[in-house]
């Protein structure tokens, strides 16, 4: 019975994997993933406390998986028919809206615990954002 549980995990994780390879295959995701690369280290590395840090990386992951989410609403709603149809568009336009929305949400999350604190304690942006003491 175990047995049974294992493999079907195994099972989800290939389906899962399959996935993320796909969706390589989209440029928006490839853009917002290098994006994730550097951002993600960068929100490890600030002098903001844990939560904060956790705030930042989950607004970048929420735009991966909602890129995802979008791709899948693309994919379906072509393989059901390449024809013009309002309600395609319309599936397709709401689904870009939720990637337009995830992005700024995790700009603004950005903005509010990384660039805001920089200009209303007049200390020099490497002090602020990364604890520096430097000369100054």
């Amino acid at each position: 019975m175990i047995l049974s549980h294992v493999k079907h995990v195994l099972v989800a994780v290939k389906h899962s994997l399959s996935g993320l390879f796909t969706a390589l295959e989209e440029a928006a995701f490839r853009v917002e993933l290098v994006l994730f690369i550097i951002l993600v280290p960068l929100a490890l590395l600030l002098e903001k406390t844990p939560l904060e840090k956790a705030v930042l990386i989950a607004s970048m992951f929420l735009v991966l998986i909602v890129e995802i989410l979008n791709s899948a609403i693309e994919h379906t709603v072509d393989r059901i028919s390449t024809k013009l149809h309002i309600l395609s568009k319309k599936a397709k336009d709401l689904g870009s809206a939720a990637v337009f929305l995830s992005i700024i949400n995790s700009a603004v999350m950005w903005f509010m615990i990384v660039i805001y604190p920089c200009i209303f304690t007049h200390k020099p942006v490497t002090h602020s954002i990364f604890g520096w003491t430097g000369l100054y």
